[in-house]
């Protein structure tokens, strides 16, 4: 405002000196020092409205948004006019800050609906151990509303150990009116207003170890019922047989003979069910290794010795020991140089075994048994207990084998090998301290 008058104020003293010292009668001087200085006047007041109006207009819009009314829109903007740009600006600010906070509303929703339905109870702690957010799973692990569990400290829920300790980690305790797990625990941090939250997630893992243990016994019945019945099934029919020829009167010339061959057939098939059942009980009662330094060239060449029907050659790798129970490593890999021996006996051709090994990844060794046999047509069943390819095999071998394996932190893996004919197991263990 000032501004304009200041402006203003030279040509209008010119003109008032002319006016006042011309040869003017005093009713023209006093009517055009009026209109002068009202025009001069109502000018710095046009100014003043254009300028400050706008910015009103602008403020107003600003503090609107601060308030998160993103409604609310500003008239009278035009492109060449730098306040109408300013307010073109603004509009458009709030258009964004309102889809913006429309997203973050709908993406809050789902999040509280996702919340609401997963069985895994979410829990938000802030710095002092005050509970902050719990879902309704959360909720029902307690068997409290969450109107009174929120705010409540950690030690008072009796929750301060899930604040503390590794995670991931299981954890098995009671809960009210749970039993007592296994759970699986997970933490994380976050940051709201500035302030360090953890974030704990409860799973609870029964339901799918149920699930598993299900599946588990459906595919054990499955198997012995298929082994039994394979067994009772001629047992049945040759004894049937038996007792119809001794209930004959007379009884044929021959019958002393064919009780001799049922009786013995019955008896085969007793013991090899016997066997089976033995194989499966050995199956269950692995004990855990007892865990010590095994030189790695060492044990392969101890079992490469104990195959006399084919020569097993050895290609020698780095100096390694890993970590383990010696007994059992043994007879993981007699079993795969059996395995691969027995595939390349019957082509009763040229085909070889070998084993080698390298360190795999820092802290690990790989073990590889080789050989050029016909490879894996069932990769699908290969460690499913008691299923076998052989006329005269158990099916266990290699289900106990990966069982030996993961036992000691490792792994097992069958594959046909891709530079040639044949099959190779692959072996992984840790490390126990690598050797010069």
């Amino acid at each position: 405002m000032w501004l304009a008058v200041v402006a203003g104020l030279p040509a209008v003293v010119v003109a008032l000196a002319l006016l006042w010292t011309g040869d003017f009668t005093a009713k023209v001087r006093w009517t055009l020092s009026v209109l002068v200085v009202g025009i001069h006047a109502g000018a710095c007041l046009a100014i003043r409205e254009r300028v400050v109006r706008p910015l009103h207009t602008v403020a107003g819009l600003l503090a609107a948004l601060r308030e998160g009314d993103y409604s609310v829109r500003g008239r009278g903007g035009r492109a060449g006019d730098p306040l109408g740009e300013v307010l073109l600006e603004v509009n458009a600010l709030g258009d964004t800050l309102r889809e913006q906070r429309l997203g973050a509303l709908e993406a809050g929703a789902l999040l509280g609906q996702v919340m609401e339905a997963i069985d895994v109870a979410v829990l938000a702690f802030d710095a002092s151990g005050t509970l902050k957010l719990v879902n309704r799973a959360g909720a029902r692990l307690v068997g409290l509303p969450r109107a009174q569990l929120l705010g409540q400290r950690a030690e008072a829920l009796g929750w301060s150990g899930l604040l503390e300790g590794p995670a991931p980690r299981r954890l098995t305790r009671v809960f009210a009116q749970q039993d007592g797990g296994p759970y699986e625990l997970w933490r994380g941090s976050f940051r709201e207003g500035g302030q360090p939250h953890q974030l704990v997630v409860l799973t609870d893992l029964r339901l799918a170890l149920r699930e598993e243990e299900r599946e588990a016994w459906r595919r054990l019945v499955r198997v012995l019922s298929h082994e039994i019945n394979n067994s009772l099934t001629p047992i049945h029919s040759i004894a049937d047989a038996l007792r119809d020829t001794l209930a004959q009167v007379p009884r044929p010339e021959d019958w002393e003979e064919d009780t001799r061959h049922g009786l013995g057939i019955i008896a085969r098939r007793a013991e090899a069910l016997s066997r089976f059942m033995s194989a499966h009980a050995r199956l269950a009662r692995l004990p855990p290794p007892t865990l010590g330094p095994v030189d790695v060239e060492p044990w392969v060449r101890r079992v490469v010795a104990l195959e006399p029907r084919r020569a097993v050659a050895v290609r020698p790798g780095p100096g390694l020991t890993v970590s383990g129970d010696a007994d059992q490593l043994e007879q993981l890999l007699i079993n795969l140089v059996r395995n691969a021996v027995d595939a390349v006996l019957p082509d009763g051709g040229p085909g070889g075994v070998w084993v080698s090994w390298a360190v795999h990844a820092p802290g690990a060794v790989e073990v590889w048994v080789e050989d050029e046999g016909p490879g894996l047509a069932d990769t699908a069943n290969l460690f499913v207990p008691f299923f076998t390819t052989k006329p005269q095999g158990s099916g266990i071998g290699l289900a106990l084998s990966r069982q030996i394996a993961e036992a000691h932190g490792g792994s097992l893996r069958l594959e046909n090998r891709t530079d040639g004919r044949g099959c190779r197991a692959r072996l992984k263990l840790p490390l126990d301290a690598p050797r010069a």
